[in-house]
């Protein structure tokens, strides 16, 4: 049964909001082409700077380096930086989700050793989940991790690891136990260090020229035991949990967001019927999918599993994100009329936004399986 619980944003959060947006308007200098995909800018030190500012980890406790705030006020952190197309890539995953999964299942030792420099806006990590040829099905994860005394041996190759090439670590699902009839069993999540454990870490390059996309090869990878993340064979319950962080938030409706602001901006003052009717049509979009997404963040402040309200909002949110430039595309007026820097804005963030837009209904679960995991959470399957 579907949930979505009526929540409303407070004055704090309003506060809140302010301040990001004075941060950003001080660091406009790391804004030079904005794009509101969060996969777009990697950058180090504004990355540092978010740190300071207490706006990494925010939700985690303090002896951890968190600023043990809430679901909403990161909401409305995050809702800013996309909005601004501020470079937040090199932060994003380990901020999003592998922190959280190591605070609910990692060990002490491993949470005093990573989370604080994640929240000092130092520490990068990615995911090692999806695998050639398997698509998105985890549960035929092949990649093993084979016991050797105080160590485990990882053999396979994992794909679409985003900033693998730049990331410090990344958690990798693997296969610690034989498959057996049943498919999620003998699962495990181990912590790879990208930089010094002799993983090859391969770049994947895009149509827009990136390569933010990797394929991580391992090949007799030694690994301490004392990095796996809970107990070894329960990686499935783990790894579900842990995409409910991944596909609820922000970032499955904005990726486009910025060629929304450029449209109105070079529509004008006096849009045309036709234009205003599109303006409309994307922002009651984004207002529908922002109620979800701030629904789903009350229900994560009070410990309910969203799981398949999280895998709504990226249903419908990715499909959004790719249909919003083709109803720019109609409605745009001639560019050759309008003024050259709104023309350069718009056919800047409009091209690259349609180059990126392939990958928004494959990270973090394609539509086909989102769509099982809702039909399983209706009882339709």
């Amino acid at each position: 049964m579907l949930q979505f619980d009526r929540v409303e944003l407070d004055s704090q959060s309003d506060e809140l909001r302010h301040q990001v947006r004075d941060f950003i308007a001080d660091n406009d200098n790391h804004l030079p082409r904005p794009n509101s995909d969060f996969v777009t800018g990697h950058d180090a030190e504004f990355s540092e700077k978010l740190g300071a500012q207490g706006w990494i980890g925010m939700t985690w406790p303090s002896q951890y380096g968190g600023g043990e705030k809430s679901n909403f006020a990161r909401l409305v952190v995050t809702e800013e930086l996309l909005a601004a197309g501020a470079p937040v890539s090199a932060h994003w995953i380990a901020d999003r989700q592998s922190g959280p999964l190591l605070l609910r299942y990692g060990s002490e030792q491993q949470r005093q050793q990573y989370l604080p420099g994640i929240a000092r806006g130092e520490s990068y990590f990615s995911i090692g989940m999806s695998e050639p040829d398997t698509g998105s099905d985890l549960a035929s994860v092949r990649t093993t991790a084979t016991a050797e005394g105080d160590a485990y041996r990882i053999n396979g190759t994992k794909i679409w690891s985003t900033d693998a090439h730049r990331n410090h670590y990344m958690i990798c699902l693997v296969r610690t136990e034989a498959a057996s009839e049943n498919r999620h069993a003998g699962l495990s999540q181990i912590i790879v260090d990208l930089k010094n454990d002799g993983a090859q870490v391969r770049p994947i390059r895009n149509m827009a020229g990136g390569e933010d996309f990797n394929e991580v090869v391992f090949d007799n990878v030694l690994v301490p035991k004392d990095r796996v993340v809970g107990e070894p064979g329960k990686g499935w319950a783990q790894v579900t949990s842990e995409l409910a962080y991944e596909r609820s938030g922000p970032e499955r409706f904005l990726s486009a967001y910025r060629v929304f602001v450029e449209l109105i901006r070079i529509c004008g003052d006096t849009p045309t019927s036709e234009q205003a009717a599109a303006i409309g049509r994307i922002a009651s979009h984004f207002m529908t999918l922002r109620r979800m997404s701030i629904s789903v963040a009350g229900m994560l402040e009070q410990g309910k599993d969203v799981v398949v309200e999280a895998a709504l909002v990226k249903e419908l949110g990715n499909n959004f994100e790719k249909l919003l430039p083709e109803i720019a595309r109609a409605v745009a007026p001639d560019l050759s009329l309008e003024d050259p820097d709104a023309q350069r804005l718009f056919r800047q963030t409009f091209e690259e936004t349609m180059l990126l837009s392939p990958s928004f209904t494959l990270r973090g679960g394609t539509r086909e399986i989102l769509r099982g995991v809702i039909a399983r959470g209706l009882g339709l399957r």
